[in-house]
């Protein structure tokens, strides 16, 4: 079927984003994912074309659009592209909101120019090395010391974590209300205290760098307060549906991705004399995965129409993220077992997905926790 959703203006942008990753990722991809971690200069560039800050208001350097359609875009042509390690859609999707949505005038001077144009990387610390999704487990504090939080703990997983200029850090800010006593501190490169750990080793996504966090004993001004003052549960929550929504819709983009790339392979490659794709067995193959594609692709256009007009709310945003990892992480299995041998060459693109994605049905809330929010909804 084809698509609805965009607009001319959407397909304009699409080939701006092509472009881009033709000429600033793909040539230098391969040297980031041997260093572990992307070049600045890559941000700075994807400032200049316009692909940072699309919902920050112009005066602060922005796009100046709401239209979630955009970064929908962006979210599916960098995954196609095979390019994840390049975290535009974290800086855009899942921090941009909280500046944009709870800094103060004085804030937004100061910080978002330059999260627009590349020259102040972001990133949010909330998992702990004893608290992923439960927030009730955070640890690491921030006492009140008048002028200034005295922040102590630390934190792992953070995307972003060595080129990060910015960190939003979850901390909590009174012993008592579990969830409800955090609150939203930023701490910015070169603050006294704050140390980063080593870039951590993964099985995928390995030119996105992701540390361990220390803070220790870190002055943090009071002005660096982002939000409510033990707000931080509520804001977090507010903005989560983006967040999953994002996830999903780079998860199905995966998934097309792959069942694209499997479908010309099995035509090429024979065995016994014939080509893969004159088998039953793999035509029924592409049959199901092409049918679980199109039926998710059209609930997740719509996720993302309701999004652009302010109505997706959590549980429809849950439902989105849990069915298009689960599909993104079926796909990549079934289509790496069809490429055969060649599959598992981490030189072929279906090997590289393959351990990409795994990560889509753990990161932004697990598969687990979004069922519990569905399964709550229904059953109170």
């Amino acid at each position: 079927m084809k698509r609805r959703i965009f607009s001319e203006e959407h397909d304009a942008f699409r080939e701006t984003v092509r472009s881009f990753l033709a000429k600033e990722v793909l040539p230098f991809y391969e040297q980031w994912e041997k260093d572990g971690i992307v070049s600045r200069d890559a941000w700075r560039a994807a400032g200049k074309q316009g692909l940072l800050g699309l919902a920050v208001p112009e005066e602060y350097g922005g796009g100046g659009t709401a239209d979630f359609r955009y970064s929908a875009v962006l979210a599916e042509e960098f995954t196609r592209a095979g390019t994840p390690g390049l975290a535009l859609g974290l800086h855009n999707d899942i921090i941009g909101p909280y500046l944009t949505g709870l800094a103060t005038e004085e804030q937004k001077r100061r910080w978002l120019p330059g999260f627009c144009d590349g020259s102040l990387i972001t990133a949010i610390a909330m998992t702990e090395p004893g608290a992923g999704s439960d927030l009730q487990g955070i640890r690491t504090r921030a006492e009140d010391r008048g002028d200034h939080w005295l922040l102590g703990g630390s934190k792992t997983f953070i995307s972003n974590g060595i080129l990060a200029d910015l960190v939003i850090v979850v901390a909590r800010t009174t012993p008592e209300g579990g969830a409800h006593g955090l609150s939203l501190l930023v701490v910015e490169r070169g603050t006294e205290g704050f140390e980063r750990g080593r870039n951590l080793d993964k099985i995928g996504q390995k030119a996105q760098d992701t540390a361990e966090l220390f803070f220790h004993d870190v002055r943090v001004p009071k002005e660096n307060l982002l939000g409510e003052l033990n707000g931080a549960f509520v804001h977090l929550m507010t903005n989560l549906a983006q967040e999953r929504l994002s996830i999903a819709v780079a998860a199905i983009a995966g998934a097309e991705h792959l069942l694209e790339i499997t479908t010309r392979y099995v035509k090429e490659r024979e065995a016994f004399g014939r080509p893969l794709a004159t088998k039953q067995h793999i035509r029924f193959e592409i049959a199901e995965m092409a049918t679980e594609c199109a039926v998710t692709r059209t609930f997740l256009d719509r996720c993302v129409e309701e999004h652009s007009n302010g109505g997706l709310d959590a549980v429809d945003a849950s439902m989105a993220k849990w069915w298009a990892t689960e599909l993104q992480k079926r796909v990549a299995d079934r289509c790496l077992q069809l490429h055969g041998g060649y599959g598992y060459m981490s030189e072929y693109p279906v090997a590289r997905a393959f351990t990409d994605g795994r990560i889509q049905t753990i990161y932004g809330g697990t598969t687990e926790i979004m069922k519990e929010i569905i399964g709550r909804s229904l059953l109170g």
